[in-house]
């Protein structure tokens, strides 16, 4: 082996635990980050013991779970009532344009003119 190569296996040997460390405390700041993005009401189910790192990461999937099938279910819904409501508005579009439409109107405005064929008896 020669000097630079031995030279650079103890710089290695030397950084790696400090490399390992900057690790560990990027995971160990990132899990804090996740717990206190978690809500109350989960962080509440385990109340009398302390949470492992793995209990984190489980409760921060099932959250992130669930706020996908609600996003999910809001988006179907939003779906049916855009089809619901273009649904709609089409049928007023026709009720408006169409001939059957305007005899009816004008049979309507027919019955509630002022004049009318049969005089009025009030007896």
């Amino acid at each position: 082996m020669t000097n630079s190569q031995e030279h650079l296996t103890r710089s290695h040997k030397l950084r790696k635990p400090l490399v390992e460390k900057l690790r560990r405390e990027r995971i160990n700041s990132s899990i804090e980050q996740l717990k206190s993005l978690l809500g109350p009401e989960f962080l509440n189910q385990q109340a009398d013991s302390k949470l492992e790192k793995a209990d984190i990461l489980e409760m921060t999937v099932c959250f992130m779970t669930q706020l996908l099938q609600q996003n999910q279910q809001q988006r179907r819904l939003m779906k049916h009532f855009n089809k619901l409501q273009s649904s709609s508005e089409e049928k007023l579009r026709e009720a408006d344009f169409s001939p059957l439409s305007s005899t009816v109107h004008s049979s309507i405005t027919k019955d509630k003119s002022p004049v009318s064929s049969a005089p009025w008896r009030p007896w």
